[in-house]
């Protein structure tokens, strides 16, 4: 693996959501999201897919809430991965929001090796349908996946969530959805799942 390529992968998708988190209108945000998505995976060396097109649901302004942040008990747990060894994260949190009139929560985790990190994946009604079988990320900020905070709540944007790399590519070794964040409703937002071929 090139250390520097990698690096410069993680610079711009840092950059990318600094972009998004300073944009007023989320749908521009989300057009801009998708256009830099679809550029870093057709050129970029350390795509999980190279020259593959990350295909998305409509942008959906009644899919985009915020969450209220809720602590929780604090446990440790061992989150499954797409590999052979699960990765140990700590639910910090719960998340409570309104989908489309409904409650919802997703639990917060964060990641307990170096640097940490706050770490939200989930699954829903479309996955193994529309979307990635195994579940979606939306934050996922070691990596600089951070919609930010609105009036001291989270920013649950569902229109950007996306893909783990191992959708793409069984070499890449991503943790998946843990029990709790496993809604029964379809969240039809964000990215679909790969196309086959």
């Amino acid at each position: 693996m090139d250390e520097l390529t990698l690096l410069d992968w993680k610079r711009r998708i840092f950059e990318l959501y600094a972009e998004v988190r300073a944009e007023q209108q989320p749908d521009r945000a989300w057009e801009r999201w998708c256009a830099v998505r679809r550029e870093l995976f057709a050129t970029h060396p350390q795509s999980p897919a190279r020259g593959a097109r990350p295909r998305y649901f409509d942008y959906d302004p009644a899919l985009r809430t915020l969450g209220t942040v809720e602590p929780a008990e604090r446990v440790t747990r061992e989150i499954a991965t797409s590999g052979a060894e699960p990765y140990s994260f700590t639910r910090f949190g719960c998340a409570r929001f309104d989908l489309r009139g409904e409650e919802l929560s997703l639990d917060l985790y964060w990641l307990d090796a170096y640097g940490g990190g706050v770490f939200l994946s989930f699954a829903d009604a479309t996955s193994g349908r529309e979307s990635y079988r195994a579940c979606r990320y939306l934050l996922d900020t070691v990596k600089g996946a951070d919609l930010g905070e609105e009036d001291g709540e989270l920013v649950l944007d569902f229109n950007f969530s996306y893909n783990p790399s191992c959708a793409y590519d069984p070499r890449w070794v991503c943790p998946l959805a843990p029990p709790g964040n496993r809604l029964a409703v379809p969240v039809a937002a964000g990215e679909r799942a790969p196309s086959p071929g």
